[in-house]
């Protein structure tokens, strides 16, 4: 893909919209990322699945899907990097309220690298610019130690406590509320 296609760059990651056609390496990539997921996420493992998700981020105005790709140094020659994780902004409201919800993930390939550190802020500037937002809500199990990292150092700010707040793994899962609004970036 070449970055003409992407909405926002940085120095190691750009973001792009999903895509039909990233089916094969999305799909790979949460295979290979199966034990980092769990408990926390379920990507889609397979054509089919990923096709449905897929659609409904392209399809659905509720909801705006980008993938963090990881881009090659200066110099270097070849295609741009491959897949490194995705950020949804999901149950985008507009009018005065102007805000999403985001889910996300890494790959097991790219993690640990701040790559998705650096994809968040793409995708923080695009969501709180062009999208036309003011604010990002991200609800995360109070386990989830390095999803919490991510967004304490994105700038997010705690704000409460969701008892069983989201349906996941076939329990209710209780949950931190984080969030950023434009002027705290």
């Amino acid at each position: 893909m070449s970055d003409t296609s992407y909405l926002a760059e940085g120095p190691r990651t750009a973001i792009r919209p999903f895509t039909p056609a990233d089916a094969d390496e999305f799909t790979a990539r949460a295979r290979e990322s199966h034990e980092l997921h769990r408990p926390w996420l379920f990507p889609p493992t397979d054509p089919d699945t990923y096709a449905a998700y897929a659609g409904v981020l392209i399809g659905d105005p509720s909801k705006a899907g980008f993938l963090v790709c990881e881009r090659h140094a200066a110099g270097e020659e070849g295609r741009e990097g491959g897949i490194a994780g995705f950020i949804n902004v999901n149950n985008i409201v507009t009018g005065g309220f102007r805000c999403g919800a985001l889910g996300y993930g890494v790959f097991a390939h790219a993690a640990g690298r701040g790559l998705m550190s650096e994809g968040l802020g793409l995708v923080l500037r695009y969501a709180l610019g062009p999208l036309g937002l003011h604010r990002l809500e991200a609800n995360i199990q109070p386990g989830n130690k390095a999803s919490i990292a991510l967004v304490r150092r994105a700038g997010f700010r705690l704000e409460g406590f969701s008892p069983d707040f989201l349906f996941i793994d076939g329990a209710w899962r209780d949950h931190e509320r984080w969030a950023i609004t434009a002027e705290m970036r």
